[in-house]
């Protein structure tokens, strides 16, 4: 499977933005698709992901509320739609498709996925 993340850029605090995640080589309606991102000087953290069924696991405290996650498995695709945009959710944001037989605490690391795509940048700044 080979990913290919886009729609980051530049946007004010406040604002919003719509990451896709299209995915190639294969299906990935029985994968399960995770969001992370690392931000400069620091580790890559688990965002949230979508189960290969549809539903939605582990969405950080960070971004509950602001970011949503849906799929479309007709296209091949993986949005993260991100709302209230902060200084602080500055990164370059990367998807992730893992296994369906991953349990959930390995989905909440990145040992629960086998492809990843190369990133994009999100910068929120005024």
């Amino acid at each position: 499977v080979q990913l290919q993340a886009s729609g980051g850029g530049l946007v004010q605090p406040g604002g919003s933005l719509r990451l896709s995640c299209a995915a190639s080589g294969r299906t990935i309606s029985t994968y399960n698709m995770g969001w992370f991102r690392q931000a400069p000087g620091k580790e890559r953290e688990f965002l949230g992901g979508i189960r290969w069924s549809g539903n939605t696991y582990g969405v950080d405290a960070s971004v509950k509320g602001r970011f949503t996650i849906s799929r479309d498995n007709a296209k091949n695709t993986v949005d993260l739609q991100m709302y209230s945009l902060k200084a602080e959710d500055t990164a370059v944001y990367y998807c992730a498709a893992g296994p369906k037989t991953k349990i959930l605490s390995t989905l909440l690391t990145s040992s629960g996925y086998e492809y990843w795509g190369q990133g994009t940048l999100v910068t929120v700044s005024s």
